[in-house]
């Protein structure tokens, strides 16, 4: 009997995680280091006499190897309570490995709190008292903002703004401000939302929604403020969705003329160029530093000016230096990185490359200047049980698997918490960006973000149990779960997911997205409350949607078949893009062809260049209820035939078992069963209690 590649996958997955759980067992062969503030690196690393640094004790373990195999049951860091400075990545490197048997373990020591911070705590902060400063801040204010000069403190690498966003390279983020465990605001106008550009002089005529609008570099806007900052303000940025309120970036000033009102932007432009309408907001203006929490620096002369949203006795003022990751892993295995508070880097809070069964498990990941970690290849790398939150980009990124192969890579992300990220750059940075072949997110609690919380490309992933609500807040064209633009992606499945609380009337905002002809993805037993337009089949082939329950979601279901499209940008990206997707895999055809037979019914129509339909896929057994069913793209009309739509229970009353409180369970006597309708598990969505997760949300 020919094996099912469904029940492949799933096997696949389960021993792939159970493999990648570490070795904590510990037998009395076992070693343990020690490291405390209050150490030093010429002790011997003991209880009594503890090393001073991380580093230090990593030398320990290289020595301990050289001098034999790792003692059954491995080596433990035990790091006792305080701030442990970075001024350099902790670098971790094949001799720095496990084994199975030996895991290398660096915990913080139980019930005291342990930070890696990649900054510096400031203190002396005085009153302003500078004429000529003064003049430039509001009078209602000066009496509020203090000053310190940095580099009386040592602090003279600042870092730089620089052009960051969609479509340009990533890049550290410069010198914060945090208070309180918190990330302070860069002064800005207005201090929230946005302003409008008035007009784009050299724009000519934008005729089409894709057509780019003027990188000239050149806007008007409508309002007086700039004429407060005086005739040539220096270091001026702007941040604005320029051309699409799903791609936003930072841009420096060249120079403003408040006569004319009208701006000249430095190169680089923003990836689209501007048009009308779009909306953006003025950042590092030292006149408009006039509310609490807000700060500015002036580069040249060191100081720092910040309005404190609190009294300074009640907190401590810190700001981000290293411009690398505080831990990186590279071609190392078995190592587990368990307790900590990571902080106040500029770049990545950890980076792991190549290796295996490397874990980051009940750490504290926040006020990162891109994301928390990234992973980039090997095999079996875990983030579990993690509070993940005001990062600069994106949560957890995990890269690996071979599509070459479609072998899967078993990288997971389990167990976290992950909300309030995206802070600098704010679309295509989500929660969790899973990449390759063959990963997994399961059980994680994401909210609270401007754009997507999870974002797919490769084949063979699993995206289940995970509770996701309230993002999507500031963009438009967006899904909370997102994946477009390829038709050998295939494989990957939606399961058992909770997406509530997502999007709002008169919003172009998606549950889950599948966009641009996306292909072979099962979304399955999902709940979607109060979504709008809480699935779309952009045109793709041989989706699944089967078994989910829609409750007051504006539509349920949206269907297309863009990939027909007569237009010249649509025939565009079906004849270019979209047939370099199947290109890329040609020397792999029989084996894609083999797990996803599907497949082979796109290649004829490449033959016809008469466009490619949405053949293959089927929205069966599912529940709406209090909302609308289904609905048509306004442009991309279609024949519901090829969607294989039939058994779903629609605006009949399913018999939840609490509505109110959001238990979408159903009752015994659902007349969704005579349908063939699975429960869902919703006990099991969303965090779970474990060894490094004692305490849910209330």
């Amino acid at each position: 009997m020919k094996p099912c590649p469904q029940l492949w996958f799933l096997g696949n997955m389960v021993m792939m995680v159970l493999l990648s759980q570490p070795v904590l067992a510990r037998s009395e062969a076992a070693k343990d280091f020690y490291v405390s503030p209050r150490g030093s690196d010429s002790n011997p690393g003991t209880k009594a006499k503890p090393f001073a640094t991380l580093q230090r004790a990593r030398d320990a373990i290289r020595g301990a190897r050289r001098n034999g195999p790792l003692p059954i049951g491995g080596i433990s860091v035990w790091v006792r309570a305080g701030n442990y400075p970075l001024s350099h990545t902790l670098k971790l490197t094949a001799e720095d490995s496990g084994t199975p048997e030996a895991p290398i373990v660096y915990r913080a020591y139980p019930g005291e709190e342990v930070r890696l911070t990649g900054g510096k705590q400031v203190t002396g902060f005085v009153p302003v008292t500078d004429e000529t400063i003064l003049q430039r801040i509001d009078s209602l204010y000066r009496g509020k903002i203090l000053q310190v000069n940095l580099k009386a403190q040592g602090i003279t690498d600042f870092g730089r703004l620089s052009p960051r966003g969609f479509g340009m390279p990533p890049q550290p983020s410069a010198l914060e401000v945090f208070f309180q465990d918190r990330p302070m605001t860069l002064a800005r106008w207005p201090n929230q939302g946005f302003v409008k550009i008035v007009t784009v002089p050299d724009a000519g005529t934008i005729v089409d929604i894709h057509a780019p609008g003027s990188k000239a570099g050149r806007l008007t806007y409508a309002e007086d403020r700039p004429k407060r900052w005086g005739e040539k303000p220096e270091d001026v940025w702007l941040h604005g969705y320029w051309r699409y309120d799903w791609a936003d970036s930072y841009v420096k000033v060249e120079s403003i003329d408040a006569q004319k009102r009208e701006i000249v932007i430095q190169a680089p432009q923003s990836t689209y160029g501007y048009a009308p309408g779009q909306t953006y907001y003025y950042l590092n203006v030292l006149e408009e530093l006039d509310q609490p929490g807000e700060w500015c620096l002036d580069r040249r002369s060191g100081i720092l000016y910040f309005w404190p949203p609190a009294s300074l006795e009640q907190g401590k003022v810190s700001v981000s230096l290293l411009n690398e990751p505080l831990v990186s892993p590279q071609e190392a295995s078995y190592l587990t990185l368990q307790g900590f508070i990571l902080e106040n880097t500029r770049g990545n809070g950890v980076e792991i490359k190549g290796g295996s069964h490397n874990l980051i498990a009940g750490c504290t990941l926040r006020n990162l200047g891109n994301l928390a970690v990234a992973v980039q290849g090997g095999t079996q790398h875990g983030v579990l049980s993690c509070d993940i939150y005001e990062t600069g980009d994106g949560g957890v990124r995990l890269e690996g698997g071979d599509r070459g192969t479609l072998t899967p890579a078993g990288h997971y992300a389990r167990n976290n918490h992950i909300h309030h990220f995206s802070r600098w750059c704010r679309t295509y940075q989500p929660a969790l960006q899973i990449t390759g072949v063959g990963n997994l997110a399961t059980h994680n609690l994401i909210h609270d973000a401007p754009h997507n919380a999870i974002q797919l490309t490769g084949n063979d992933h699993l995206i289940e149990l995970n509770e996701i609500h309230h993002v999507c807040l500031e963009t438009q064209d967006v899904g909370a779960f997102y994946l477009g633009r390829n038709w050998t992606e295939r494989g990957n499945r939606v399961r058992h997911n909770f997406f509530h609380h997502i999007g709002e009337v008169g919003r172009d905002v998606r549950g889950v997205y599948l966009d641009d002809c996306a292909s072979g993805t099962m979304v399955f037993g999902n709940i979607f409350y109060r979504v709008t337009r809480a699935v779309i089949i952009g045109g793709g082939r041989d989706n699944q949607i089967k078994n989910n329950i829609f409750v007051q979601c504006d539509p349920a279901l949206r269907l297309d078949e863009r990939c027909m499209g007569t237009k010249e940008v649509w025939r565009g990206i079906v004849y270019g893009e979209m047939k370099r997707s199947l290109e890329e895999v040609q020397t792999q055809q029989a084996l894609y062809n083999s797990r996803y037979p599907e497949l082979v019914g796109v290649y004829k129509y490449y033959e016809e260049k008469s466009g490619v339909p949405p053949e293959g896929n089927s929205i069966v057994q599912n529940i709406s209820f209090g909302g609308t069913w289904l609905l048509d793209h306004p442009d991309y009309k279609v024949d519901q035939t090829l969607f294989g739509i039939r058994d779903n229970l629609i605006d009949q009353d399913p018999g939840f078992v609490d509505a109110p409180h959001m238990n979408f369970q159903l009752k015994q006597d659902s007349p969704a069963f005579k349908l063939g309708f699975e429960p869902i598990p919703r006990e099991k969505i969303g965090l779970y209690k474990d060894e490094h997760r004692k305490q849910l949300l209330k």
